[in-house]
């Protein structure tokens, strides 16, 4: 019996400033470094506020698609529509494969036994520092695939996303950026914005299968909770954005990626 049916928080009362603190906290962090930050909010729901480990992803979810749906109108004044509508068949080629991999991942989650899922978690935040070092500190180069090679690529690709961001509850940005810029050559600017016209549907889809679970009653337990974090976390993503190279990549990289990697090791040993 899994407790990841828990419909409310293990701490029964949170401060509702503390709340809004620790979302601007997570917004401020991935905001600095051009992401909506849920990877460093996952850690912090079970953690902190006492999530069991699908209830933390079902709510990270809710609060990324708030990010994602606020950031895209956003990223629209920086790459104009019809610059992205050009390159529809990027977007195109990675969602035919990134749909199927949220529908998977999401019913692979809910199927999970309590303690694996905590395990996986812990891997997937491994995965995500080493994605995150790897983006921030090398130079990517396309790898310049035929046509042919490129598209199933592409699918399996975006399959894989789809899968970790549906069992992390993220957008999947620190993923779908690399991939961008190495399967199709795009700019790290540009490729920002195809990724969250990419995440917008992968999680709504992903969003879909959860409610079909009763775990999925966690989020009409905890609306206020989730609006005011997700305030807090698109607040904070402003004022992130705004200190966005105030600190160097040669401090703030590494240190984020030992935060990912403690938040792992404790993941790991939650279960």
């Amino acid at each position: 019996m899994t407790t990841d049916r828990t419909l409310v928080p293990l701490r029964p009362t949170h401060s509702m400033p503390v709340v809004f603190g620790a979302g601007a906290a997570i917004g401020v962090l991935g905001g600095m470094i051009g992401l909506g930050g849920a990877e460093f909010r996952l850690p912090l729901l079970i953690g902190l506020f006492g999530f069991a480990a699908l209830s933390a992803v079902i709510l990270n979810k809710a609060m990324s698609l708030v990010v994602v749906l606020v950031a895209l109108p956003a990223r629209m004044a920086a790459v104009p529509a019809a610059e992205l509508a050009e390159r529809w068949p990027v977007a195109v080629n990675l969602l035919a494969g990134s749909l199927i991999g949220a529908w998977a991942g999401a019913s692979w989650a809910v199927r999970m036994r309590s303690t694996t899922l905590y395990k996986v978690l812990a891997g997937l935040m491994v995965l995500m520092a080493a994605a995150l070092v790897v983006t921030h500190t090398t130079t990517l180069e396309t790898l310049s695939l035929p046509l042919w090679a490129q598209i199933p690529a592409g699918v399996a690709a975006g399959f894989g996303i789809g899968v970790v961001a549906a069992i992390m509850g993220v957008a999947g940005g620190e993923l779908l950026i690399p991939t961008i810029v190495l399967l199709f050559g795009e700019d790290i600017k540009t490729a920002g914005s195809l990724s969250l016209l990419v995440s917008l549907p992968t999680m709504l889809v992903a969003f879909a299968r959860y409610s079909r679970d009763g775990s999925f009653a966690v989020l009409g337990a905890n609306l206020r909770f989730t609006g005011v974090m997700a305030a807090g976390s698109i607040a904070g993503a402003v004022l992130g954005g705004l200190l966005l190279g105030v600190f160097p990549d040669a401090v703030l990289i590494p240190a984020l990626a030992v935060i990912l990697l403690a938040s792992a090791f404790k993941l790991a040993r939650h279960g």
